[in-house]
């Protein structure tokens, strides 16, 4: 029965995507927008429904302005390579032959030998629809925010209702705390670690003199926030780029050493440290949840795989039937934060009269 029932809901949130995904994006922008408003409050003299106010302003016009620059950039840059583009197939060209020649090959194929197997035009029609998706998608996700903001009104009334006695209240108020703690803390050190690199990114891809450098680093902010993918983007889309913008080989390789070397250092030493016991996750959960939620919701799945596998992992441990799910979610097999401080002070020894 639990294996049937786990197909049936995974087939039902294939099925109903095109409604789910936007409703999980604007829950996302709303724990956004209600971590700001606290920020907000507690670094301002702004009143509680001010703070809300400015929150839900920052929130939404980060958004649009995120859309607007991922449009904008793309098409300034396709306007901008157009005048690369006269020269991109001879520089592929020359590519291929430099491999050709560097592992002593015979007939190298030209750019338009590649080309012939590729259906250009499917690929520009899926293109269109892809970019008419997420203007689509964006005004379904602040429709949906809309309601779930008026709905926020009765939901006190509702937790009350739901539960009359104020310790399974408690339990029910400290689950929502835990996961919008595990989903604004996976945010922070995205955002912090995101920002790091696209400075170190900015200086090197300016430095080099790669065109679009703003638009580059833009991407390289916003794919952070894939697990794995975003990486393998950020490190090796300007590279690639660079390779057929400039006539030598020096330009790319900078771009290619300086970007995984921060990559590496980022990813390996600057974010465990920062991300701490919020994102106690399984590597092997965060991969799963990237092909799973990408398979159902596409690139928005993709964007929320982490944050979901955070939020199952803290409604998993509240249930006796499921806390087993939650322990094999978590990276250590303690799914709560606090749970590691205790175990940490049982194992620390008791201080005796000597000392």
């Amino acid at each position: 029965m639990a294996l049937i029932a786990t197909v049936a809901a995974g087939a039902a949130l294939y099925w109903l995507r095109d409604i789910l995904t936007p409703l999980a994006m604007a829950i996302f922008l709303l724990i956004m927008i209600d971590g700001v408003k606290r920020s907000v409050e507690a670094r301002t003299p702004l009143g509680h429904r001010w703070a809300g106010i400015a929150a839900l302003t920052l929130v939404v016009l980060a958004f649009f302005a995120s859309i607007a620059i991922i449009v904008n950039g793309a098409a300034g840059f396709f306007g901008e390579a157009s005048g690369v583009s006269q020269n991109l197939g001879p520089r592929i060209d020359q590519i291929i032959r430099d491999g050709y020649a560097l592992f002593r090959l015979d007939n190298p194929p030209t750019a338009q030998d590649l080309v012939n197997g590729v259906d250009v035009r499917g690929w520009l029609t899926t293109l269109a629809f892809q970019v008419q998706g997420i203007a689509s998608g964006a005004f379904f996700v602040l429709v949906y925010l809309g309601f779930l903001l008026a709905s926020q009104a009765g939901f006190r009334k509702k937790i009350v209702a739901m539960f009359p006695q104020k310790a399974q209240r408690d339990e029910a108020v400290a689950v929502f705390q835990r996961v919008r703690g595990g989903v604004e803390g996976y945010i922070w050190v995205q955002s912090v670690t995101g920002a790091m690199i696209c400075v170190v990114a900015w200086g090197l891809m300016r430095a080099v003199g790669l065109q679009n450098a703003e638009f580059w680093t833009f991407v390289i902010f916003v794919v952070g926030f894939i697990p794995v993918l975003g990486g393998a983007v950020a490190g090796l889309a300007p590279p690639l780029f660079a390779l057929v913008q400039f006539e030598s080989y020096w330009p790319a390789a900078i771009l290619l050493v300086g970007l995984q070397l921060i990559l590496f250092v980022v990813g390996n030493f600057i974010q465990p440290r920062m991300q701490g016991d919020n994102q106690n996750i399984d590597p092997v959960v965060v991969l799963l949840a990237l092909a799973f939620c990408g398979k159902m919701w596409g690139v928005a799945g993709m964007f929320l795989s982490t944050p979901l596998a955070v939020m199952a992992m803290a409604i998993l441990a509240e249930f006796r039937g499921s806390r087993w799910m939650a322990v094999l979610l978590s990276g250590d097999g303690q799914p709560y934060a606090e749970e590691k401080a205790a175990t940490r002070h049982r194992a620390r020894p008791e201080p005796t009269a000597d000392t």
